[in-house]
């Protein structure tokens, strides 16, 4: 055979092997795309899946303290051991904010951490830790219509019947409720209505979030939002205290000598597992999930919550907040085992 037809046909071999290698780096590129993908989704998943039920301890571990203090002071603990978690996120990522992203960082802090978390242990402190986690069932209705309104977010029928369901758990659990005035150990109309406006006033922090996390890092900005929120609380706590003569002898400073041992467990798992481990967990998730869809996950802390309260706290559920977290939870599941391919969005709690 003439050498040159065989160098003709090593030379088409070779083309032909090129082709085929770069054919099969390409599927094997696309392939570990598409399966780094679904394990980056379903790590998002995950991490909103686990904030979801150390948020619904926090209740539980709120009521042990507030045995004790009163709420300014619970939440002033809570969330200064948080921004023991928080501060070296804050000094390993300093950054450097635009006077309208200050601006935009103190409007959500005031909302997210002294705003939202006084109205809600205020309601905590008019009813049973039961029924305030159950409320907190509503907050995926919220989240996603606020999703839907400013994120481009879109949920078909079925989600929107799903989501609709839990808005109906809840008007449930609060017709549940005592009429009159509250009373310790017992669920009450005022207090399960104040831990639905928290949640309300924190769809504001995650709307003013959304835009920080746009231009920095989520743990960065969570870090920043709880540390200055954190200041703030203390302005409002120790701040009166501090005008002496003026208002000192209607004030009381917040307790330290004579607080028990498990109060201060209570606290330090609030602030360090319930609020900064969380937060940081979905932050983190929700970039890589829908909104909507991660807001789901938001349930398992109605859930959790009220079975502490049920078995660890004795309290009791009638049939309307059966009936109502029942609704609730089944419109967590029906939205959860829906097949839908999560896209990345950039929605913040």
């Amino acid at each position: 055979m003439p050498s040159s037809t065989i160098l003709a046909d090593a030379g088409a071999f070779w083309a032909v092997a090129r082709r085929a290698c770069a054919y099969a780096t390409v599927k094997n590129v696309m392939t570990f795309l598409s399966s780094s993908s679904r394990r980056i989704a379903f790590l998002g998943y995950g991490a909103c899946a686990l904030a979801g039920c150390l948020w619904g301890t926090g209740f539980y571990f709120g009521h042990l303290a507030l045995n004790e203090m009163n709420v300014e002071s619970m939440v002033l603990y809570r969330f200064l051991f948080a921004c023991i978690g928080m501060l070296p996120v804050a000094l390993a990522s300093r950054v450097h904010l635009t006077r309208s992203e200050v601006r935009l960082l103190l409007i959500s802090a005031f909302f997210g951490i002294p705003v939202q978390f006084l109205i809600q242990f205020h309601g905590l402190a008019r009813t049973t830790v039961s029924h305030a986690s159950l409320m907190v069932g509503s907050m995926p209705v919220l989240l996603a219509v606020a999703a839907a309104l400013f994120a481009g977010e879109r949920l078909d029928l079925a989600g929107w019947g799903a989501l609709a369901a839990s808005t109906v758990g809840a008007a449930l659990i609060v017709l549940g409720g005592h009429r009159g005035p509250s009373t310790q150990g017992s669920p009450s109309l005022e207090g399960d209505l104040l831990v639905v406006l928290s949640l309300c006033t924190a769809l504001a922090w995650i709307l003013l979030s959304k835009k920080l996390m746009q231009a920095h890092s989520a743990p960065v900005v969570t870090a920043y939002t709880i540390l200055w929120g954190t200041a703030m609380l203390l302005v409002w706590t120790v701040g009166p205290c501090l005008l002496n003569p003026f208002v000192a002898h209607k004030t009381q400073p917040p307790p330290f000598a004579h607080v028990s041992l498990t109060a201060w467990t209570a606290l330090a798992i609030s602030g360090l597992a319930c609020t900064a481990t969380t937060t940081l967990l979905w932050n983190w998730g929700i970039h890589h999930v829908p909104a909507s869809r991660a807001g789901v996950f938001l349930n398992l802390e109605p859930a959790l919550g009220s079975l502490l309260g049920v078995k660890l706290l004795g309290e009791h559920l009638g049939p309307h907040a059966w009936a109502g977290g029942g609704l609730i939870l089944g419109a967590a599941v029906v939205l959860t085992v829906r097949s839908h391919e999560p896209q990345p969005e950039i929605v913040l709690e």
